[in-house]
């Protein structure tokens, strides 16, 4: 009874020390094809991509990864915590998020659930897309005039091209002022309109929720904005 007494004392203690710390949000869900290797999650720290949260997978494809968050910000997935391999990005945030991939496409069309951010941001990319498309339709374009040496549809396309950046622009104005309220607002801002005018990221910003200026985007935006005057007054 005594050994059994002391056996039963180990295994609570190591039981408890191998357990990890809970944080206040989980990350869960399924990498399907996946056979071994470690899952990292992983964010940046000032500069610095910093690893918070591991996991081995052996044989087994599913995953529970936990952080505290404080405000929400983009988190990285990746494998052997190398981004320039296989990253998948997404939106932490508090409270229990379900991110389903495949091992062989990770990163390009994960399914994810449960960070509103995440879904702003993914409402975003739809759209985007079809500049996306749009933009390497124009390189395609270009690289065929030159080589037929059409400088009249050469002009034209360029012409065509700074439009098309405009309308890019605004509607990437347009739908960050439309979400005041989510830290997706400035960091699309930031990602998206870096080289954009100073109008355009000083009316996102002028529309921001306090919530959402005093987040890490936010203060972020109001930083880049500053540096931009600055160097305009000089």
């Amino acid at each position: 009874m005594k050994k059994l007494l002391i056996v039963l004392v180990f295994t609570f203690i190591a039981i408890a020390c191998s357990s990890k710390k809970q944080g206040n949000m989980i990350v869960k869900g399924q990498i399907k094809g996946l056979k071994k290797g470690t899952l990292y999650l992983q964010k940046m720290k000032d500069t610095v991509l910093i690893t918070v949260d591991s996991v081995a997978l052996l044989g087994n494809d599913a995953f529970i990864l936990t952080d505290n968050v404080e405000s929400p910000v983009m988190y990285y997935l990746t494998f052997n915590g190398n981004t320039n391999d296989k990253r998948l990005l997404f939106f932490g945030e508090k409270g229990e998020i379900t991110i389903n991939d495949n091992v062989e496409e990770f990163g390009f069309k994960p399914v994810i659930k449960g960070s509103k951010n995440q879904e702003v941001l993914d409402n975003y990319n739809k759209v985007d897309k079809r500049f996306t498309d749009q933009r390497l339709d124009f390189i395609k374009q270009d690289f065929e005039a030159k080589q037929a040496q059409d400088e009249e549809l050469i002009k034209k396309l360029e012409a065509d091209y700074k439009k098309m950046v405009r309308r890019r622009f605004l509607f990437t104005t347009n739908f960050a002022i439309a979400n005041p309220d989510s830290e997706a607002a400035p960091y699309i801002a930031l990602t998206q309109l870096f080289d954009a005018n100073i109008k355009l990221l000083d009316t996102i910003n002028n529309s921001l929720t306090d919530k959402v200026k005093n987040s890490p985007y936010g203060k972020r935006l109001q930083k880049f904005i500053t540096d931009i005057k600055i160097k305009e007054q000089k």
